[in-house]
């Protein structure tokens, strides 16, 4: 529950300026252009931070890593609330706006890598599907949670404050972080039966001792060969890459799209993005003990994280149908139905599949790998959405733009990825 609760934390503080947008393109007159480049910027140094974060969470350890990057993401959030105080006309805005993301974005980057080498240290194989999904979902638990919160937050004080409020929150819990966080063998609450469970189910629980994180060079050429070169994890990568592009959409434009195409009000828009938030977060859940499940009665890792992510991909491709709906409920509904399936496609089959396949003695560089090449959509997601908004004037042709990913998605893991296994055992 903790990784559960900082993956929150870390979503809501990506997705809070898509709810404050509005409010800031009103006040400084920015551009829906210069507003993709904005919410693209977080990408930007998420994606070059990953490989250094990889490698510094594999050197120094996960509790030490997580907590320092959490304290400095949460400063860099709650000053994003006084852009207004320093910025003297729209460049001056659109700058420093765009830096201040990409410094989030920088600082954020090893939080997920961390998050896959907690399940890697803490949970047996056939445990991994759910406790990833608890992570992999929380971008819908942080929109449908704080989406609301902000939306009511910006109606009622100002667009500054949903930042304010998520910083601190972030404060708050690299508190709860620092004193809560433990190796399997240290952690003051486990017993040697509890603790031969999970080493006996294949749990690698000895990888951030001292020892092991100092053992050897995490970058050989052998391991980044391995993971670069390896056609099972690039198929991964694509996967990542697609679904990340739904979460793009969902956390950048979608409040904006329900505000300018649909006719909403800003606090009719936070609460319009709860229902897909809540179906979100319960596919996330059930694509996680879906996959665990298919395990547990003989189907084999391959299968059991794979058929989950097809079908849920597929399913979330009804979104390109919300594209013809012209009422509200319908275009709520679909992406309710939508973002189900896209939560148990990353339920199952993303960060479950980096727990499993990754070299024993790199899975932060691994993770970070994984998550470099999915986060490019993050980038050209938001970016490539603004164009075309402002080449068609029309939303909805974003929406075909966006749900296409899906169809290739699941046609990769169907016809390319052949067998998961991890690199270095086959």
């Amino acid at each position: 529950m903790l990784i559960l609760l900082l993956s929150t934390i870390a979503y809501a503080d990506r997705s809070i300026l898509s709810v404050a947008a509005p409010g800031i393109k009103s006040e400084f007159g920015l551009s829906v252009v210069q507003l993709g480049y904005i919410m693209s910027a977080f990408s930007w140094a998420y994606v070059l931070g990953q490989l250094p974060g990889g490698l510094i969470l594999d050197r120094f350890g996960t509790k030490r890593v997580y907590g320092w990057t959490l304290v400095l993401w949460s400063l860099a959030t709650f000053v994003q609330g006084f852009v207004g105080a320093f910025a003297a006309n729209v460049m001056g805005t659109v700058v420093l706006l765009f830096g201040l993301r990409f410094v989030l974005g920088l600082i954020e980057a090893p939080s997920f890598p961390a998050n896959a080498r907690v399940t890697a240290m803490w949970f047996p194989k056939s445990e991994r599907g759910r406790a990833s999904s608890l992570f992999a979902s929380a971008q819908y638990f942080a929109v449908g949670l704080f989406s609301p919160l902000s939306g009511w937050l910006v109606s009622r004080f100002g667009w500054p404050w949903p930042f304010f409020v998520l910083g601190s929150a972030g404060f708050l819990a690299a508190i709860l972080w620092l004193f809560c966080m433990h190796e399997p063998r240290r952690h003051p609450g486990i017993s040697k039966t509890e603790l031969a469970h999970i080493v006996a189910g294949g749990a690698l629980v000895d990888i951030d001792e001292v020892k092991e994180r100092t053992a050897k060079s995490r970058l050989s050429g052998h391991i980044v060969n391995s993971l670069l070169t390896n056609r099972m994890l690039w198929c991964a990568y694509i996967g990542q890459y697609c679904t990340i592009a739904l979460s793009y959409f969902f956390i950048t434009w979608f409040p904006v799209y329900l505000v300018h195409a649909r006719g909403m009000n800003i606090m009719q828009a936070g609460f319009a993005t709860l229902a897909p938030s809540l179906f979100g977060f319960a596919g996330g859940i059930s694509g996680g003990i879906i996959s665990d499940y298919l395990i547990r009665i003989g189907w084999s890792l391959s299968w059991a994280r794979k058929a989950p992510y097809i079908v849920g991909m597929l399913m979330a491709s009804s979104l390109i149908i919300a594209s013809v709906a012209d009422s509200d409920v319908l275009v709520i509904s679909l992406m309710s139905f939508a973002f189900y399936g896209k939560g148990i496609a990353a339920g199952a089959g993303t960060w479950a599949v980096v727990s499993d396949t990754a070299p024993k003695d790199a899975i932060g560089l691994a993770g970070s790998i994984f998550n470099c090449v999915g986060n490019i959509a993050g980038i050209v997601t938001p970016i490539v959405f603004g164009y075309i908004v402002a080449v068609t004037g029309d939303y909805n042709v974003g929406l075909v733009f966006v749900g296409a990913h899906c169809i290739v998605a699941a046609l990769v893991f169907l016809l390319f990825m052949g067998r998961i296994e991890r690199v270095g055992e086959a």
